[in-house]
């Protein structure tokens, strides 16, 4: 059996009921972003039937979808992307992971400057692409790594490469998650190396994220201890920390992301292929660009039309979901609560099939664990057996 689960990362659709607890403004990523942008044009993602999800401008709602369809609710705490990964792996936070909207404990940040030898910047909750702008040239001048957090359980670390090499970065990274354990256990330190000039500085592709162990096993250990494979792509290997992952493929964007995807599917003789492509997050969601995003959701769904081609012809089944919401037309830039879609299709999947509103993202795992024959006692309700032929 061979499945492949792709996140679009960060594209919700609608806000869920409990959005009012977490987010200043409720979010309607995908709805929106098509709205902000006079139109979508994704037909692969129509085929699916995304638009028979929610509404989306530029998607018909009428189409006959190659698969099933539905959307899925959060039981987890929190709107962060480890939360969400987690839950879609079969793990339910059982408390929210700590944010910080003063900064970290003075306490902290001076053990922290203490553990690597020098001193910080920052310490606030603030935009990446904005704080290496306003604090990027005293950090060339000093040497001291900025330091910041932002809504999510983060502990964000940027330093220019040429002045802290990745590897020194890293392993400040390393130390800093180290530290952060307990009421101070953020779900993920991140290295967020950058280059350029001050007035032009510019995130490189070189990010790292850190992330705790999962608290409990996810059906990627399960899957990996019974022999099958679990395939990495993107950054899915940081997010559990290489837990239950057999081999993995880095990428550098959506498009790279794909391609790697594309070439594991060669690889993949029996188990999983899960995949992140985080650039709608990163590069559109965080920064507000509906037009952007909007871009980003077309290229891939023409650069997934190959990949969708062979579920088809070579029984692969496709699922694809996403994390979170990250709503590029509200006012802040911060993930949202929101439902996820569940798209899925391949050879021996029924067409045009309703899965309506699932209660838990956990319902991807204990459906994994019905495709791959595995032992689960973990939250969620398959629903392999209610779309296969």
């Amino acid at each position: 059996m061979k499945t492949i689960l792709i996140i679009l990362d960060s594209c919700g659709v609608g806000a869920l009921p409990d959005a009012g607890l977490y987010d200043v403004e409720p979010g309607n990523t995908l709805g929106n972003l098509s709205r902000a942008r006079g139109g979508l044009h994704v037909p692969l993602l129509e085929s699916m039937g995304i638009g028979k999800i929610i509404p989306v401008q530029g998607v018909s709602d009428q189409v006959k979808a190659i698969g099933a369809y539905g959307k899925m609710a959060s039981l987890t705490y929190g709107k962060d992307t480890t939360a969400g990964h987690w839950e879609m792996a079969g793990v339910l936070l059982e408390r929210p992971f700590p944010t910080f909207p003063e900064g970290f404990p003075p306490s902290f940040v001076r053990a922290f400057e203490q553990a690597i030898g020098r001193g910080t910047l920052g310490n606030v909750v603030a935009s990446g692409t904005a704080i290496i702008e306003t604090l990027g040239q005293e950090h060339l001048e000093t040497g001291f790594p900025i330091i910041y957090t932002s809504a999510d359980s983060v502990f964000q670390i940027a330093a220019h490469e040429d002045i802290v090499p990745l590897q020194t970065l890293y392993d400040w990274c390393r130390t800093a998650r180290e530290m952060l354990q307990g009421e101070l256990g953020v779900g993920r330190v991140i290295a967020r190396p950058f280059m350029g000039q001050p007035g032009s500085f510019k995130r490189t592709a070189h990010r790292h994220d850190f992330s705790l162990d999962p608290i409990k096993p996810t059906i990627l250990d399960r899957m990996a201890s019974a022999g099958r494979q679990v395939i990495a792509v993107g950054k899915i290997k940081d997010i559990f920390n290489n837990k239950g992952i057999t081999s993995s493929k880095p990428s550098v964007s959506n498009a790279d992301g794909i391609q790697k995807t594309l070439e594991a599917m060669d690889a993949l003789k029996d188990g999983l292929i899960f995949v992140n492509l985080v650039d709608f997050d990163m590069l559109y969601g965080h920064r507000n660009n509906p037009q952007g995003y909007g871009d980003a959701l077309e290229e891939a769904d023409r650069l997934l039309v190959p990949l969708v081609k062979r579920c088809f012809d070579e029984d692969f089944m496709l699922i694809i979901s996403a994390d979170h919401g990250n709503d590029p037309t509200t006012a802040d830039t911060d993930h949202n609560r929101e439902y996820v879609p569940l798209l899925v299709c391949g050879k021996a999947v029924k067409a045009d099939q309703n899965l309506g509103v699932r209660s838990s993202f956990a319902d991807v795992a204990a459906t994994l664990a019905q495709r791959h024959s595995i032992d689960y006692d973990g939250p969620g309700t398959g629903f392999y057996h209610e779309i296969t032929l």
